[in-house]
This record gives C-alpha cells, structure tokens and sequence, in this order.
C-alpha cells in the first residue's frame, strides 16, 4: 500500500524546430501521476499531467489535458507550437560560427575552427 509520483514515457515522438532555442530536435510526451498501489500495482490513478520534453536543448513544456489524451490513444500526431506552456528552459544561446556551426565565444571575431570571421 502506497502512494507515489509515477512518470511515463509516451509512444510519441516527433520531430520539430523547438521554439526555445530554434534547433531541430525530438519532442517527447511523457504523463505525470499520482497513484495509490497495492502491491506494487495502480489501483487509483489521479492528478494526471501531461509535459513534453525537447531533446535538443531539455527545455520542458507542459500540454492541456485534452491534447495529452488525444496523444496518448493516438488520435492527434502533431504538437503545435501553441499547444506548448513553457514550464522549464534550461537553453542558454551561444553564439556559433556561420560557416560551421562551431560554439564561439563572446569576443571571438573569427572562428578558431574554420577561420570565418562572424
């Protein structure tokens, strides 16, 4: 018997351009509960929350509830940049070269890597 904070993965996945940090990258849908079990097992599940995590850069979104079941029974395949509620961004823009994408420093003129001046 108890009660605990469960989190799963759902069978969604899609590919976009995050709105946070504008990289491509993979959304991720995961659902968020509480459960009371007996034994090990959910009887009683409660307090659902549906959240989608970008790959490229961990920032955190959180989605209604209406959108996470459609995404969960596999009703809708898209997630639209409006649907997302911004709950954590852990982005931090760094500046890169224009030729080969290289991390730059801030007073960097050109680039170390491929000597392009930005």
């Amino acid at each position: 018997f108890g009660i605990n904070t469960k989190q799963e993965k759902l069978n969604f996945d899609e590919l976009k351009i995050c709105k946070v940090c504008g990289s491509y990258g993979r959304y991720e849908v995961y659902l968020e509960y509480t459960a009371l079990s007996l034994f090990f097992i959910p009887v009683f599940k409660w307090g659902k929350k549906y959240f989608v995590k970008a790959s490229c850069c961990g920032s955190i979104f959180q989605i209604s509830d209406e959108l996470g079941r459609d995404l969960e029974w596999g009703r809708v395949s898209s997630i639209r940049d409006e649907d997302l509620i911004s709950v954590n961004t852990n982005y931090y823009h760094h500046r890169s070269c224009t030729n080969c994408g290289h991390k730059l420093e801030e007073d960097h003129v050109y680039c170390p890597k491929c000597g392009t001046k930005n």
